[in-house]
């Protein structure tokens, strides 16, 4: 039986080699191998267009400390027929193709401030919606002095616009597509909120956070038949998660462990780097992931998922004393955020599906 066994695997192991040797020796083999890769990696998840379901997908749950697992700031919402990209930071449009997620039908970037987390990646998801067939000039909405951040990007990147358009064509590239929409997004106190979009059943509504000096600083709703989103961006511990994301579905909220950041500030300080500095300071205009849960029990959402993790978390050691404390607030529901979730919220129903499109 052993030596039945043995010669079966070795039978295996020289078919393989044997396959191996005319991939590696024939063009022709090797072409017929790149189409096939092609054509499982062009497709599109045409799931999140169903609108009967709002969808949201973490595009980005890092922030501005390097980090090979997150991209910066980045999430994607689709509901009914329109999609939202809610901030916009570097490798955001990466983890999009790579999920494969549609962007030609693109509404508009949502921002929440404008830190270079939440900014740096507008460029890649303006070209590359526009490129997937975005006609009309890109709607980028936020607080005042959103019209100075795409006017820079306008500004920079229109050499790069006209040589794809002149190379491409107009009717492929057409010229109002490269242009920028500017929508300030006034919230004139903490006590009010703001409807930013409401068109076919999907509503849009920014309120105050408190991210100071950064100031305003928005978080924002997104309601769609029935089901409901929060986004919180970057805010310490605040009263208005809880008044304006009263009942949500799901809050997504921002997420800073203080000791952990403490003991990068310890470490920091023993090299002479300067930047102990930074990792003292930043813990004041953030919530810690127990201040988060404790915002979540206050608005009575369904589910609490944590993004803009910081610091980075490499292993499941670095997770759990990350998420040390929260059980004892919020013992269920809970989601450690990462690129490639995607929650899918169906219709006149209490469901909260969870997708993983890494």
């Amino acid at each position: 039986m052993k030596r039945v066994v043995a010669a079966g695997l070795a039978g295996v192991v020289v078919l393989a080699a044997i396959l191996w040797a005319v991939v590696w020796f024939s063009p022709s083999a090797q072409d017929a191998l790149m189409r096939r890769v092609v054509a499982a990696n062009i497709g599109g998840n045409e799931a999140v267009l169903n609108e009967d379901a709002l969808h949201v997908v973490l595009c980005g749950t890092g922030s501005p400390m390097p980090d090979p697992d997150r991209a910066q700031a980045c999430a994607i919402v689709y509901a009914g027929g329109k999609v939202f990209v809610v901030d916009s930071g570097l490798g955001g449009w990466d983890r999009l193709a790579r999920f494969q997620l549609p962007v030609g039908g693109l509404t508009g970037i949502l921002l929440t401030h404008f830190h270079s987390d939440h900014i740096s990646g507008i460029p890649d998801i303006a070209l590359n919606s526009w490129a997937s067939g975005r006609r009309e000039a890109l709607t980028v909405y936020g607080p005042p002095g959103v019209e100075t951040v795409v006017a820079g990007f306008d500004l920079a990147y229109s050499l790069d616009d006209g040589y794809r358009i002149a190379h491409h064509g107009p009717d492929f590239f057409a010229e109002e597509g490269a242009d920028y929409q500017p929508v300030v997004v006034d919230v004139p106190d903490r006590n009010t909120s703001v409807v930013v979009f409401d068109e076919g059943g999907v509503k849009v509504t920014a309120f105050r956070v408190s991210h100071e000096p950064v100031d305003p600083a928005y978080g924002y709703r997104i309601d769609y038949k029935g089901r409901s989103v929060v986004f919180s961006g970057d805010t310490k511990r605040d009263a208005n998660i809880a008044t304006f994301g009263k009942d949500a579905d799901v809050l997504i909220h921002e997420a800073l462990a203080a000791h952990m950041v403490g003991m990068l500030e310890e470490g920091l300080e023993h090299q002479g780097d300067r930047r102990a500095k930074v990792m003292h300071d930043i813990p004041d205009y953030h919530a810690t992931p127990v201040q988060a849960a404790e915002s979540a029990n206050e608005a009575g959402v369904s589910l609490l998922v944590y993004t803009h993790i910081v610091p980075r978390l490499p292993n499941a050691i670095a997770e759990r004393v990350f998420l040390r404390g929260v059980a004892d607030v919020r013992g269920e529901r809970v989601l450690l955020g990462y690129d490639g979730l995607y929650l899918e919220l169906p219709a006149g129903s209490e469901e909260i599906v969870e997708h993983d499109l890494r």
